[in-house]
């Protein structure tokens, strides 16, 4: 299998990349937009008989709303997890509560265990694709080294029911009020999922 598109463990912290609130296509009705993307995504894992689940803080199950959003989504869409608060996330999808006091709820470290532990939710050999997302949208949270609309995502991957777990992560940032945030988070979840999926598909 050819190496992830990208991977950090959360050891060697970086700065997050900024993308503009123009990744929401203009001109394009934003709930339409997310709802498409999330079709075709589902699509695509239910061509491959994988499932997909969602882990989400910030966003507040808007991405497991968009999957579910059109008839025949129980093809691809297997559970989500809204793990608003620290304990949440321990409590439902295993993550440590040390890494959450040494790192922070947002940071990759607890991204890629929030996406692990929504993963091994699925049946043990049921390929999937987990996805989780914890940042903050704002107006307020901001804590020092991560203003408002800094947004960290993990992504995990079964490729076939005896096959190896994967798991990415990344931190971007947007400019912008709660709604922009939050719409934008959505759908850089859904698009990159979806890369990091096709990729490791023909790895």
């Amino acid at each position: 299998m050819r190496e992830p598109l990208t991977t950090n463990d959360g050891s060697n912290p970086r700065q997050p990349a900024v993308l503009a609130p123009s990744d929401i296509a203009s001109g394009v009705d934003p709930e339409a937009q997310l709802n498409d993307l999330a079709f075709s995504v589902g699509q695509r894992l239910a061509a491959s008989g994988a499932r997909i689940v969602t882990a989400e803080s910030c966003t507040g199950g808007a991405i497991a709303r968009a999957l579910t959003e059109r008839a025949g989504s129980s093809a691809w869409f297997d559970r989500s997890f809204i793990t608003y608060s620290n304990q949440a996330k321990v409590d439902l999808l295993g993550v440590p509560g040390m890494m959450l006091e040494k790192y922070g709820a947002v940071s990759e470290p607890v991204a890629r265990a929030m996406a692990i532990g929504a993963l091994q939710s699925l049946a043990p050999a049921q390929p999937g694709l987990a996805l989780s997302v914890t940042g903050i949208a704002g107006p307020g949270g901001a804590v020092a080294g991560k203003p408002v609309g800094t947004v960290c995502f993990g992504w995990a991957g079964r490729m076939s029911p005896d096959g190896p777990v994967w798991a990415i992560t990344t931190t971007c940032h947007w400019d912008g009020d709660r709604g922009i945030v939050r719409r934008a988070a959505a759908l850089h979840a859904l698009r990159t999922g979806l890369e990091h999926w096709v990729h490791n598909r023909v790895a």
